[in-house]
């Protein structure tokens, strides 16, 4: 029997689930204190719950399906983006790189995914002056939504998460645009998609920045939720403008700590635009929606029940680095930050 266990470095929470074929075994959640003072502990649980045959690790930006043993110092910058000058200080989830460092050095087979701007599928326009169309964890819920629904419609998947939402886009089964956390729609916490002009005037920013001017900096509490259900209405009538979405699949962190909100923010959409579905969880499974992914795209990596998912997201055909297309004046700089 195939066993694998699938990773989400969520903002809130680091979560592990491992599976036997469809069938959650074991689950743990880590929170962002416990990391900072221990980043070996997702190591230990593993070894604690294995032996797998493949663990989808936790990976930020993404890398194109790097096996931990092959990962470099330099893709593990890669895959938190944290500039030289922020490098063991930058807020987020707390002790990110050490953990996937720990994770890189221990031995289990541990594989780092993709994010959305590495696949194939999303036309090179779409990736133009973007570094984020969606984090891994994003991907990860897509190939969940496609484990659990199957189908071919053109759909949108919205991680409703306790820091960002994002959306992305899957058409005949393929990831084709996203929307990620500041490159799109306010979140509980982030601002979406940035201002120029206030980033100049606020500059120089910090990694900290993009987890701020959300519900939880406005002014009050309905004007912040106000501005979340219109910027969330906003993006995703625009994506069905431009692909013509038939189904929406929506999970998160904060469908289950406000689900009120999230109710409000789909029930601006009239049933006869799209046909609304709950990701839904697998088998066992309590964990976030991001990790249950991490382990079907595990699961599909070992020739599993979930090999069709691969396929279908074309992931062993990943490539580049979240930075390629990046067409500042500055941006080989930036690049020479992360070696690439």
């Amino acid at each position: 029997m195939i066993r694998v266990a699938g990773c989400d470095p969520g903002t809130s929470s680091l979560d592990i689930v491992a599976l036997d074929e469809r069938h959650a075994v074991a689950q743990v959640r880590f929170e962002p204190h416990e990391l900072r003072t221990d980043p070996a502990l997702p190591v230990r649980w593993l070894r604690e719950n294995g032996p797998f045959d493949v663990i989808a690790g936790p990976s930020g930006y993404g890398l194109p399906l790097v096996r931990a043993a092959d990962c470099t110092d330099a893709q593990l910058e890669l895959m938190s983006l944290v500039r030289p000058d922020e490098r063991g200080r930058a807020r987020g989830v707390g002790g990110f790189t050490a953990v996937c460092r720990a994770l890189r050095d221990s031995g289990l087979p541990v594989v780092f995914l993709p994010g959305v701007i590495h696949l194939p599928t999303v036309p090179a326009h779409r990736k133009l002056n973007k570094v984020d169309l969606g984090t891994a964890d994003k991907l990860c819920v897509a190939a969940l939504a496609l484990a659990q629904h199957d189908s071919d419609a053109p759909a949108a998947v919205v991680e409703f998460g306790s820091a960002f939402t994002a959306i992305v886009v899957l058409k005949d089964r393929q990831i084709v645009d996203g929307a990620g956390g500041t490159t799109g729609m306010l979140g509980a916490r982030s601002g979406g998609a940035w201002d120029g002009e206030a980033a100049y005037l606020l500059s120089p920013l910090a990694k900290a920045d993009l987890f701020r001017g959300g519900i939880a900096d406005a002014p009050d509490g309905a004007t912040g939720r106000a501005a979340f259900r219109e910027s969330f209405a906003k993006t995703l009538f625009g994506m069905l403008n431009v692909h013509g979405i038939e189904h929406i699949y929506y999970g998160g962190s904060l469908l289950r700590a406000d689900p009120d909100l999230v109710q409000q923010a789909l029930a601006a959409f009239p049933s006869s635009a799209f046909k609304l579905h709950d990701t839904g969880d697998l088998s066992g499974a309590w964990v976030k929606h991001a990790a249950q992914g991490a382990a079907v795209i595990a699961n599909g990596l070992a020739g599993g029940a979930f090999a069709r998912v691969i396929d279908w997201l074309k992931l062993r055909e990943a490539s580049g680095t979240a930075l390629d297309w990046l067409t500042h004046p500055r941006a080989a700089d930036v690049r020479g930050w992360f070696g690439v």
